[in-house]
This record gives C-alpha cells, sequence and structure tokens, in this order.
C-alpha cells in the first residue's frame, strides 16, 4: 500500500501510540512495536521502577539504547515513549529511518487517557493537568519539528484515525 518502511509515532502520554499502532500495524501488515514495553521486557521491571531506582536520566540512558535497535529494523510501526523526542540522537535514528506520525491531542484528552494508569511516572503528581501542560508545551515544538504527518486523535474513534493516516500514507 505504501511505500514507506519504517513508522514511527510520537506524542505525550495517552495519545493513543500504542492504540493506534497496533491497528495500523496491522492494517499495513507491519510488526508492531512499543519502545516501552521493549524496554519492560529486556529489564523485567515495569518503568515506574526504573524511573525509581534509576531516575529519569537512566530511563533515558535505556530508551536511547533501545530506539536505535529498533529503528534500524525493516517494515515496523513503532510506539514511542512521550520523551523520546528530548533527545537528539533519537530524533535523528527516527527521522533518517522512516516516517514520523505525530498523534496530536489536548491536555484534556490526554487527562482522560491516563487519569488511572499508575504506570505513568511523570504523572504521579498532585497536579497531573499542570505537568501534562508542561509537558506539552516542552515537548510539542519537537514533536512538530520531527513530524512528517501530524494527526490529532482527539476527533473520530481509533479506526477513523488509522484511515486517516493511512488515507495520508497512499
Amino acid at each position: 500500500m505504501s511505500s514507506v518502511n519504517n513508522i514511527f509515532l510520537v506524542g505525550l502520554m495517552g495519545a493513543g501510540k500504542t492504540t493506534i499502532g497496533r491497528q495500523l500495524a496491522q492494517a499495513l501488515g507491519k510488526e508492531f512495536m512499543d519502545s516501552d514495553h521493549e524496554i519492560e521486557a529486556r529489564t523485567g521491571v515495569n518503568i515506574p521502577l526504573i524511573f525509581e531506582l534509576e531516575g529519569e536520566a537512566g530511563f533515558r540512558e535505556r530508551e536511547s539504547a533501545v530506539l536505535d535497535e529498533l529503528t534500524e529494523r525493516d517494515n515496523v510501526v513503532l510506539a514511542t515513549g512521550g520523551g523520546a523526542v528530548l533527545r537528539e540522537e533519537n530524533r535523528r535514528h527516527m527521522k533518517q529511518r522512516g516516517m514520523v506520525v505525530y498523534l496530536q491531542a489536548d491536555v484534556e484528552q490526554l487527562l482522560e487517557r491516563t487519569r488511572k494508569d499508575k504506570n505513568r511516572p511523570l504523572l504521579q503528581t498532585g497536579d497531573p493537568e499542570g505537568r501534562l501542560t508542561c509537558l506539552l508545551q516542552e515537548r510539542e515544538p519537537l514533536y512538530l519539528e520531527l513530524a512528517d504527518l501530524v494527526v490529532n486523535t482527539g476527533q473520530g474513534n481509533i479506526r477513523s484515525v488509522v484511515d486517516t493516516i493511512l488515507e495520508k500514507l497512499a
């Protein structure tokens, strides 16, 4: 359907990278991968524990190593962690090795989708809405700069978002 080999999904936590990525990969006949799930599988512990033991810096080191490896693969749809864009080397690998799709959503939507999820260390705070607002302000310029395609995930259901991406890839 598309000549694009790899598709890398970026966006804040709760934007739908994993959910949309799975369906997109299925529709395109590609392998789906999630960098956060890969880190957990390799370490045998969940991301909040990595944050607790190694801090965000330790986690970002692991994330960069995994991203370097996963972006080298062929024919994958890769859901990246929300902060993967913070490192220049990660952005360079994604830009050079595939097409980057920014899944955009507003703070209200992100808050609604993440509010019951305890697996989000950066949101374990008294003001998750404030935290999401700050993260969006910090990261959105990077997402936009990196993206080959920007798709808002707040409109319609998962299937319609996947269809929109497929249309734009065609």
